[in-house]
């Protein structure tokens, strides 16, 4: 049993769920024969009989790992297997020294695997030949070559570290039973322990895991149930190689359930540290295993707990998203708020890098924001609870660091990292208004760059901290004349192109070259106009740098708007064609007299007329809007109202002459049909809406965003809902 003593501080560096369970990373590193497990064993009969004199109902011995000859030695045949088969004892008459077994392929598996070369094949299905004897596999086929005994015992089907405990001579006995334990086949493995009663507590595996720790970890709730029972409390204590209990196994399973049965056996288990000094709590907290964390955390003995077991478990508590948890702990432990784990981070610094933990740090679909104002949906409930959890959080956090003078909280924001900045990168909103409305002096904050949350807030294009700056008042004028020592200022950061992340929110490099001629536009608003013919080091000019930098993605630009208008120019050439052409063959025809249409006083002929009319004017209005867009010089300034608006235009008229081109077809069936055959009617009607419905689900997209940058840009900055104050 690993001693309480050793910590995670021990090791310097916080614990991954690959440093407590290194087993997992050791399956892949198999040498190449591992992968093969069919191996044969040839033994003659003196070795399967007289070495080592195991006793025919002894199962539970391991193998003898070699005999003085160098063959492996294996149980002999017992006699009642000889009176069921006698071909057996025939080959032994016609050969004295050698043993031949030549048994019917019918049989079930067998559980005792002995020798190097064993040739191991595991069917389904078992059962029993004799009560005394174990059982043979349904594949079995025994082969006598050149005086030796060549026979496969089972096939294991190849699962990874297998391979390598079949390999091991002292393990090769307990084959079965850990498939047994890795299936969850009690039956199986209760039918093995009969006789094998001492595989309870076995090494059954390369890394020294029992049966127990294999269930465990495979979520087989009522093999481990059963197998408990059987169990004393201190076999529930035996570690693998690593240092790892079967209630580690279960704390990363995450099923509560078996960490119950294991616990109320063994009370002491809990406290019993695994790999590296890691309790089996912190391991189901790095999973995220709620549950089992909470149900841990409830029988864990605090006593036992050191201050790096609690800055280690609050730390991967939030990393989970388990903010519940870590609220719990900070309330019992509040002088965790300025612990800092192996890392050197705080539970700020972590929470500043979860951008997916607050409302602000994502991206939600515009179905995903109107289900989040409503209750209800469990999903965006859960969601929206573990934002207001996070948010609670950091100003749990953040009261207990105001405790500390000035000197010390500067030290804490300022290192490992600068979570006040990082947070500004990842535009976490909530995490810095929470910061700045009880310490206002962090608005005067710089980082290495003499640059302020608002700088960076600029050059990652974070807008919902940059809104900021609008609640400062006069402030802001002061702010925005920060510049860093190669003269760039807060317009120069403007005119760099975004990072690849937040040019990807928009759909098209048209749209993302507005974005970017928007922010470039309200960052020129508040800085002085002196700034905005500043040079830098290099000699250029905040317009210059935005050329520059935005040239690739004004070629993309165009050619993309030029793609779009080219593809939906076709499409309206077509419309307008057709509907043309209707207009002067109408159905019904036409009056050899007066040259009017026979059924102009019917009211599907009138439907006919007015939507092929509308079909043909809408048609032809988006053909020349999507000509103009060919035919546009594509200037900066182009990009950020004219070609957005006029592709927003064509696609809405080419939407309408596609829904009136289907609605004039269907009045033209009426009219052809004239009352026959009214039940294809509904049908057609319903087939007719789906080009319609299917051009304005596949653009609507497009469309909404479109709509969005031409309409609600003035949205994006500015906003009327203050946040500091």
């Amino acid at each position: 049993m690993i001693s309480n003593k050793f910590a995670l501080s021990r090791f310097g560096r916080s614990l991954s769920f690959q440093s407590c369970f290194p087993e997992a990373k050791s399956a892949d590193a198999k040498s190449p024969e591992d992968n093969d497990t069919r191996i044969s064993i040839k033994c003659s009969y003196n070795e399967l009989y007289n070495e080592d004199n195991i006793s025919p109902h002894e199962v539970d011995r391991e193998i003898s790992p070699a005999s003085h000859s160098g063959k492996l030695s294996v149980p002999a045949v017992p006699p009642e297997i000889t009176d069921l088969y006698p071909s057996i004892s025939d080959s032994q008459n016609s050969n004295p020294g050698v043993q031949v077994l030549q048994i019917d392929s019918n049989l079930a598996t067998v559980r005792q695997v002995g020798g190097s070369g064993t040739h191991v094949s595991l069917n389904q299905s078992t059962r029993q030949i004799d009560p005394g004897y174990p059982l043979m596999s349904e594949s079995t086929d025994f082969e006598a070559a050149d005086s030796f005994t060549n026979f496969p015992l089972a096939t294991v089907p190849y699962s990874g570290g297998i391979s390598g405990e079949i390999k091991g001579s002292g393990r090769r006995t307990y084959v079965v039973l850990y498939l047994a334990a890795l299936k969850g086949d009690w039956e199986m493995a209760e039918d093995f322990l009969e006789f094998n009663p001492l595989a309870l507590r076995a090494r059954i595996t390369r890394n020294s895991e029992t049966a127990l720790h294999i269930a465990a970890g495979a979520r087989h709730t009522r093999f481990v149930e059963e197998l408990v029972k059987l169990m004393k409390p201190e076999d529930l204590a035996l570690q693998n190689k690593v240092g790892n209990t079967a209630l580690c196994f279960a704390a990363a399973s995450g099923i509560r359930q078996i960490a119950e049965v294991m616990v109320n056996k063994s009370k002491t288990l809990p406290s019993i540290r695994g790999s590296r000094g890691a309790l089996p709590l912190y391991m189901a907290a790095l999973l995220g295993h709620r549950d089992m964390v909470l149900y841990l955390y409830s029988v864990t003995e605090k006593e036992i707990m050191t201050e790096e077991d609690r800055i280690g478990l609050l730390i991967a508590t939030i990393t989970a998203n388990l903010f519940d948890v870590a609220l719990n702990i900070i309330q019992q432990h509040p002088e965790l708020a300025t612990a800092r784990d192996g890392n050197g981070d705080t539970a700020l610094h972590v929470l500043a890098r979860k951008p997916s933990a607050f409302l602000s740090g994502n991206q939600l679909t515009v179905w995903q924001r109107c289900l989040y104002s409503f209750p209800g949906f469990k999903v965006m409930c859960d969601k929206k609870l573990m934002h207001t959890q996070a948010v609670e959080l950091v100003k749990r956090l953040w009261d207990q660091v105001l405790l500390l003078d000035d000197s010390k909280i500067g030290e804490l924001i300022r290192t490992p990292s600068r979570l006040l900045f990082t947070a500004a990168e990842l535009g976490i909103v909530e995490f810095i208004t929470v910061l700045i409305r009880s310490y206002p002096d962090l608005l005067w904050k710089v980082d290495d760059q003499s640059r302020s949350i608002f700088h960076v807030a600029v050059a990652h294009r974070q807008e919902k901290i940059f809104n900021l700056i609008y609640e400062i008042g006069a402030l802001k004028d002061l702010i925005a004349a920060y510049k860093d020592e190669n003269n760039v200022n807060m317009l120069h950061l403007a005119g760099k192109l975004a990072p690849s992340n937040r040019l990807k929110t928009d759909s098209g490099a048209a749209l993302q070259l507005r974005r970017e001629l928007q922010w470039f536009k309200e960052v020129e608003k508040i800085v002085q106009p002196l700034y905005t013919e500043m040079k830098d080091s290099e000699g250029r000019t905040p317009h210059i740098l935005f050329t520059e930098e935005h040239k690739a993605l004004m070629r993309e630009g165009e050619k993309w708007m030029k793609d779009t208008a080219s593809s939906c120019m076709v499409v309206a050439t077509l419309i307008a064609t057709v509907m043309f052409a209707a207009a002067f063959t109408v159905p019904g025809g036409n009056d050899n007299d007066t040259g009017r249409p026979i059924l102009l006083s019917e009211m599907s002929f009138m439907v006919f007329a007015i939507s092929d009319a509308l079909a043909l004017f809408s048609s032809a209005t988006s053909l020349l809007i999507f000509l103009s867009i060919l035919t546009s010089r594509y200037a900066e300034e182009d990009f950020l109202d004219s070609l957005p608006r006029k592709l927003i235009l064509g696609l809405a008229t080419l939407f309408i002459s596609i829904a009136t081109m289907m609605t004039s077809f269907c009045a033209t069936l009426f009219i052809v049909l004239d009352g026959k055959l009214s039940w294809v009617a509904i049908p057609m009607v319903v087939v007719a809406c789906i080009p319609a419905t299917l051009f304005a689900l596949l653009q609507f997209p497009l469309f909404v965003d479109m709509v969005s940058h031409a309409y609600r840009s003035g949205m994006i900055f500015r906003p009327k809902n203050h946040l500091l104050y």
